[in-house]
């Protein structure tokens, strides 16, 4: 029994070729599944007892400051709260009450944080003002709660 040799002839290029192929061909695939599996967030959020909790809309409440008008404005969808807004800032209030910007903005960043009104920190120094823009910035939302 005589075995013959048989030779098989590899080109490095090709080598080279398809290990870069094979490489890029696995790099697809998992951008592929990264990209079309739910986030976390989302995936909490998709629940299956999920509810609407609030009528998707713009909401305002008005505040009365010396005679002027300034008007919170709420912007919600079914599950979220989108903005929270200072509508129709007049320079007669910015002057008179300069806290109130810095305040709300403080205030508007945690809620859009948080997703709620609860907790809400805010310093001593404006206490006051805060407290007054909290409290319109809950009646917009209370007026925003989907009815059971």
């Amino acid at each position: 029994m005589k075995s013959k040799t048989k030779i098989v002839v590899l080109h490095l290029k090709e080598l080279i070729y398809t290990g870069i192929f094979a490489v890029l061909g696995i790099l697809f695939i998992i951008l592929l599944i990264i990209m079309f599996l739910p986030d976390k967030d989302e995936a909490q959020n998709a629940g299956v007892g999920d509810k609407v909790t609030y009528t998707p809309g713009i909401y305002t409440t008005s505040l009365l400051l010396n005679d002027n008008v300034l008007d919170i404005q709420v912007t919600v969808d079914e599950y979220r709260i989108n903005d929270v807004a200072i509508v129709n800032l007049d320079e007669a209030i910015a002057t008179m009450f300069p806290l109130i910007e810095p305040a709300f903005d403080t205030i508007a960043a945690q809620i859009r944080e948080k997703q709620s009104t609860d907790n809400i920190s805010y310093s001593n120094e404006n206490k006051y003002t805060s407290t007054v823009l909290l409290n319109a910035i809950k009646a917009s939302l209370e007026k925003a709660v989907a009815e059971p």
